[in-house]
């Protein structure tokens, strides 16, 4: 009788999972939930606040003169305060030191909040980052 119950409680279990349907973001969505992206609805995206970046350039790339952008998805809160764990790489520079350091680099930036209708909500955005040397290139001879 135990082993009927668990059969049947399984095939249950495996068929809800079929019926769910995989997000881009990775996450899965029941079949019966309606889903709004909170994206196409802030009239104002987050703004960064932070007074000096966060970001620390990695010294090797910086030393050779390697530069790149890394494109982030962060979650801000209506708060303005980024989600834990809701980073993400939307588009890497080709350079794992660079995305690392934007990933990193990312925990520590403030945002005011985004903007509906003059009300701040909780909304997902991308947040480009961009390492450029400082350092003058040296003139070609």
């Amino acid at each position: 009788m135990a082993s009927y119950r668990t059969f049947f409680g399984l095939a249950g279990v495996s068929l809800h999972l079929i019926a769910c349907e995989r997000r881009p973001d990775g996450t899965m969505g029941l079949p019966s939930q309606t889903t709004t992206t909170v994206e196409s609805t802030a009239d104002q995206p987050p703004v960064a606040i932070n007074p000096v970046s966060p970001m620390q350039y990695p010294q090797a790339l910086l030393d050779q003169g390697i530069e790149g952008s890394v494109l982030l998805r962060l979650y801000v809160d209506s708060a303005g305060g980024l989600l834990a764990d809701s980073t993400r790489i939307a588009e890497s520079s080709g350079y794992p030191a660079l995305d690392s350091a934007a990933m990193q680099g990312a925990a520590g930036l403030r945002f005011s909040p985004a903007l509906r209708r003059g009300r701040a909500v909780a909304a997902p955005f991308l947040q480009p980052v961009h390492f450029r040397n400082p350092r003058p290139r040296a003139a070609a001879p």
